[in-house]
Formats: C-alpha cells, structure tokens, sequence
C-alpha cells in the first residue's frame, strides 16, 4: 500500500494544513505551478520524495531569483509506476478546456489515474477508467471553497480517493469512494 498526496496550484504559498495532511503519505506529487523551491521544501512526505511538474506560472521572472535556476529540472510530464496502475501528472495548461478529460485519457490511456492543475477547480472524474483527478488550488490563490488536495491509496487490488477541502476557518472532512 502507497498513499499519495496530490496537490497543485500553490503559486508560492502551501496551506499549513495540506503541508500537515502530506506528512502522513509516503509521496506527494504537484501538478504546477509552485511559485517558489519554498512549497516543495516544505512538502515532507514519509519517504521524502517529492515528484513537481512545470506549470504555465512556472516561468523566471514570477519566481525568486535565487531560485530561477531550479525552474529547468522540473518536467512537463511525470509517469509514477505505484501498486495496482499508473499514475501520469501533468499541469494540463496545454490540453484545451473544452473535453479535456476524454483528450487525456486518449493521451494516456495506459494510466490508472491521471493529474492535472491548472484549473484551480478540484475534480474527482472517477466515472471512466482512468481516472481524472484535479486537486484544486493548494495555496490563497482561487481555491474556490478553500485550499484543496487529494489522498491517493493505492494497493495492487483497490486504489481509493480521499478528497480534503479545507475551509479558511479550518478543518478537513474528506471524502471517501473507492474503486476496484
């Protein structure tokens, strides 16, 4: 069993409760635009790896200077073989909106689930296989609702979602639907 932390859309600032919520998984993955190195520095999950994609905001002059240079080892795409499937992450920023969950499955339909950002809108499609999964914004900017993310438990046999919206009061109730 693997649990995952998906997050994204953080431009720079991570809410203390999703950094808190990722300590307890053993990978966390971020589907774009970080804004700063600070937002993955302070993802600290159990194995310490932490896998990013480039966003369309990943761009030099919106980040700091001294960090700039990390800007070039993140990639556009990341694939992350877990127990029972694939998962891919990308930012989504170059798929057009319009179908864009049936033109990612065509584009990856290898994947057991698939990540996107970009949107700020969290979206748990779990209705076809594979799976589009966006965890809305993780930072202040456009959370719609409050900051967002999801837990991905995945076991050879069962992969289930958990879904945490934290309101700006606080507290988490998550969601939980599991799949076969």
């Amino acid at each position: 069993m693997l649990q995952v932390a998906i997050l994204s859309d953080t431009h720079g600032v991570i809410d203390d409760r999703i950094a808190d919520l990722v300590a307890d998984c053993d990978l966390a993955v971020h589907g774009g635009d970080i804004g700063a190195a600070e937002v993955l520095t302070r993802l600290k999950p159990r194995s310490g790896r932490v896998a990013a994609v480039l966003g369309n905001n990943d761009v030099r002059h919106k980040w700091p200077a001294a960090e700039q240079h990390l800007l070039d080892t993140l990639p556009l795409e990341i694939t992350e073989d877990l127990p029972g499937g694939r998962l891919v992450v990308v930012h989504g920023h170059r798929t057009p909106a319009k179908d864009r969950h049936a033109r990612l499955r065509r584009r990856f339909p290898d994947a057991r689930a698939i990540v996107y950002g970009h949107s700020h809108r969290l979206v748990a499609d779990q209705d076809d296989a594979p799976w589009v999964l966006n965890p809305g914004a993780a930072g202040r900017e456009r959370t719609f609702g409050g900051p967002s993310c999801l837990v991905l438990t995945a076991r050879h046999d069962l992969w289930s979602l958990a879904v945490h919206r934290f309101p700006p009061a606080g507290g988490a109730q998550p969601r939980e639907r599991s799949r076969r």
